[in-house]
């Protein structure tokens, strides 16, 4: 379904980038081809053709960079959701002294501030 073409769409624009890495600027689809074939992996043409017209004449380090600020904005957004469940489980499995240790920081990080959020 929808991650083997993800997987499939993946492999060609891995190859497609490696092919730009050894020097060609726009790799044609024999060139994206012969990278897939050299690992042993078979190209799906329709595929293939979609990422050569997506990525042909573009600035590949450009596209990234744009692409790592995507992605680090998911991973921002990411931990706050599950920080607390992971803090809940150590408590929550009675670990008695993990659980003792981890108060311990948060005073120390308090007095740092100049002031308490409970008081």
């Amino acid at each position: 379904g929808e991650e083997g073409r993800s997987r499939s769409k993946m492999k060609h624009v891995a190859a497609y980038m490696l092919c730009v890495l050894g020097g060609k600027s726009d790799p044609s689809a024999a060139d994206v081809k012969a990278v897939l074939s050299s690992v042993g992996a078979s190209a799906d043409d329709t595929c293939l053709n979609k990422v050569i017209s997506e990525l042909n004449g573009k600035d590949l380090e450009a596209l990234i960079a744009e692409g790592g600020k995507k992605m680090a904005s998911v991973a921002v957004a990411a931990p706050a959701g599950g920080a607390p469940a992971a803090a809940a489980a150590p408590a929550a499995g009675g670990g008695g002294g993990a659980a003792a240790k981890a108060p311990e920081p948060e005073p120390e990080e308090e007095e740092d501030m100049g002031f308490s959020l409970f008081d």
